[in-house]
């Protein structure tokens, strides 16, 4: 069945666990938890890395990202890569881009190619397949060597066009409060994420990002099918939200911290590092949760609002009845567990992430308000978007699958035994730190829903494990405990299967090679035949007979 319009919505740095459907005692998300009962939570969605720019270039290609090469934040996507606006256009359906792509266009690709920047096919490249409505990866900081991203940002502009004074009114308003002497109490020194944003509710990101949505739906072409991507970059730090919802939530509306001491007893080199490093023992201290996590909730609760205020309009203008809402996140936020901050590891606070799909279809109806427990990637996504399209999953390049089935009640004849996440580091501190090599400094996750394998590429790093049955929180490592070398051994032969999987190939489909097969013999290359008889009459016939002329007797 073909869907007529998907809306993409994407939250950048969301755990799973902070959802109120997801079983978040103190933060309700009484908005995104309806949109849950009128679709399907899936419990166990793993990203393909935890750091933003290669998770999003996974799930936007449906690739791993060892198979698309942007495995870091700034890393360029190659020219020529197949998106998720590719397949869709392919299909009839347009594709836009509301918000954050962290797409790093491949100019030097495309100068040598001759492709136009400022063309359309141009255009697309740079914006990672989609026809970009607005832009704004979100990040807008400055300091002694020039902007983060050098790019305009539509954001900023659009604060100074509402009387904004400051030169950079992302950094001195929207993440940023003010004293009791009027000072400036930046986002960035998390001391101050207890006080309000320095701006009107009304204008920060979030809501203005919902208003560009509506606008955009409201006018958009009528007659073509579309996949809206709205990418918002909260509740991503600085960790700082405007009033009332940094008032929302105090220290003891917090959810306990999941750690041991027993983490810190000569842990695995990797994790050594990152929980060491200055994000990590940041999150050790207590003040810091005191602080941070409570203007985090503050940012989930505003995004909900503002999930409730989008989902009501969609109802009043009898849009919901042909749009399909997914809801996920591009990683999480360890926010002190593990002893660590950010989310460069893989425990499920950060590798594992919320992904609800309401499909508006009768056929989706008998699983309105369910759960699927099955082990789903987020490039599951853009195989699942294709088939919406009316289109056929390109198996040879999508190596994500269509989660339809799930939707519609079926369930498929078999499914992937295990989940993949990955992760280069090679341009962090902790790589100099661990002394590996840059091409060495790569971890790779493998679970299969019972048991969890991170593998560090790094000489001599072995690996850590964990029993998600018995110990849930992930608090002991089991990598180096001999009497589970048969767990770790069936893991890395997994690991070792999808190592080998054909992943290059994609100018090719499986259709394309069977009819390439025995192409060249009824073309005219007949190796290995010794004489005529040996093969079918019609691929000889016209190499027998008389020859017309004679250059061999010399007559």
């Amino acid at each position: 069945m073909r869907h007529k319009n998907i809306l993409f919505i994407m939250f950048d740095q969301l755990r799973w666990d902070y959802l109120s459907c997801a079983g978040h005692k103190t933060l309700q998300t009484p908005h995104i938890d309806r949109l849950a009962s009128q679709g399907v939570r899936f419990t166990r969605c793993y990203v393909q890395s935890p750091v933003c720019g290669a998770s999003r270039m996974s799930t936007y290609t449906g690739r791993y990202s060892s198979s698309h090469g942007a495995q870091w934040n700034g890393y360029p996507l190659r020219v020529g890569e197949m998106t998720l606006g590719d397949h869709l256009r392919a299909n009839g359906m347009d594709c836009f881009l509301l918000g954050k792509t962290h797409m790093k266009a491949d100019l030097e690709g495309m100068a040598r190619l001759g492709i136009d920047p400022d063309s359309k096919i141009g255009r697309r490249q740079a914006e990672c397949g989609f026809d970009a409505h607005i832009r704004d990866d979100g990040l807008w900081p400055n300091g002694p060597d020039g902007f983060y991203d050098p790019k305009p940002s539509p954001y900023n502009a659009y604060l100074k066009s509402r009387g904004y004074a400051e030169d950079n009114p992302w950094n001195m308003n929207a993440n940023a409060g003010r004293d009791d002497e009027g000072n400036i109490a930046s986002g960035w020194f998390m001391r101050h994420a207890d006080k309000p944003a320095n701006i009107r509710e009304e204008d920060s990101e979030t809501t203005w990002l919902t208003s560009e949505t509506m606008n955009f739906i409201e006018n958009v072409a009528p007659d073509t099918p579309w996949c809206a991507h709205v990418s918002y970059i909260k509740p991503h730090w600085p960790y700082i939200v405007p009033a009332p919802y940094h008032a929302m939530y105090g220290p003891d509306d917090v959810q306990p911290v999941n750690r041991a001491d027993s983490e810190r007893l000569d842990p695995h080199p990797v994790y050594k590092t990152f929980h060491s490093n200055l994000i990590g023992r940041a999150f050790h201290r207590q003040e810091v949760r005191d602080k941070a996590i409570p203007a985090y909730m503050g940012l989930i609760k505003q995004c909900d609002d503002q999930m409730g205020r989008l989902f009501a309009w969609l109802e009043k203008t009898d849009r919901m009845k042909d749009t399909v809402i997914v809801i996920t996140s591009d990683h999480g936020d360890y926010l002190g567990d593990h002893w660590m901050g950010e989310k460069d590891l893989f425990h499920d606070c950060s590798a594992k992430v919320p992904l609800i799909i309401y499909d508006p279809s009768p056929e989706a109806d008998a699983t309105r308000g369910t759960t699927c427990d099955a082990l789903v990637e987020q490039i599951d996504l853009t195989a699942t978007f294709i088939e919406m399209a009316g289109g056929e999953v390109p198996a040879h390049i999508v190596e994500g699958r269509s989660l339809l089935p799930f939707l519609h009640g079926q369930q498929p004849a078999e499914w992937r035994e295990v989940a993949i996440s990955e992760y280069d580091y090679a341009v962090t501190p902790m790589r100099a730190t661990l002394g590996v090599a840059d091409q060495d400094a790569r971890l790779t996750m493998v679970t299969d829903g019972r048991w969890k394998l991170m593998h560090s590429e790094g000489p001599g790093h072995g690996a850590m494990l964990f029993d998600l049955v018995n110990d849930p929180n992930e608090l002991t490592d089991l990598g180096r405990d001999p009497a589970y070398e048969a767990e770790r051994a069936r893991l890395y032969a997994h690991l070792h299967r999808w190592a080998l999987r054909m992943n290059q190939r994609v100018t090719r489909s499986a259709a394309d090679i069977a009819g390439m097969r025995g192409r060249s013999r009824r073309r005219g290359i007949l190796l290995g035949v010794y004489d005529a008889h040996e093969v079918e009459d019609e691929l000889t016939r016209h190499l027998l007979g008389k020859a017309k002329e004679d250059f061999v007797s010399g007559h």
